[in-house]
């Protein structure tokens, strides 16, 4: 009898353990990580042509889960490092975070700067941004930060949500 209490004591533990939750606490790299001149979102031209240089800065670079530098960066780290140094514009660190942002808009609202949610496998979500003709700048785990058509076959099939800031 003692031995089911502790079992049903260590599940109870275990459990209550488990719905708890810890506040994101911001790392040292991504705090070094310089606030650039603010961009009017709604500037279209000065949106895209930052998005456009900052592909041509990080053009290949692989990715790394919880990277944030040239030597690896994921998804939603190169959307947080991009709104930060590029934009100008605080926005949180993680995937989840970045998709409750903002408003939500539908597919056919998108402009430069949006925020584009992907599903991509069960619990496992993908963040770029929006350029223009479809077309949106991220991370790709198998090619490393480069531009994708919402259009393809994978992107199209996978698309969540989006989120204007």
């Amino acid at each position: 009898m003692l031995h089911k209490n502790v079992f049903f004591l260590f599940l109870l533990a275990l459990f209550i353990s488990g719905c708890s939750s810890t506040p994101y606490v911001q790392s040292e790299a991504e705090r070094n990580i310089p606030l650039g001149k603010k961009v009017d979102l709604k500037n279209s031209v000065a949106v895209k042509d930052k998005l456009h240089n900052q592909h041509e800065n990080w053009r290949g670079v692989k990715y790394r889960m919880g990277g944030l530098g040239k030597n690896g960066i994921d998804c939603s780290g190169f959307v947080y490092r991009t709104f930060r140094s590029e934009l100008g514009v605080h926005i949180p660190r993680t995937t989840e975070l970045q998709s409750s942002v903002g408003k939500s808009i539908g597919r056919h609202q998108l402009q430069a700067g949006d925020l584009v949610f992907f599903k991509t496998r069960f619990k496992v979500r993908h963040v770029g941004i929006y350029i223009e003709n479809n077309r949106f700048l991220h991370a790709s785990t198998s090619r490393g930060v480069m531009i994708s058509s919402l259009d393809n076959v994978y992107w199209k099939d996978k698309f969540w949500k989006a989120q204007r800031l």
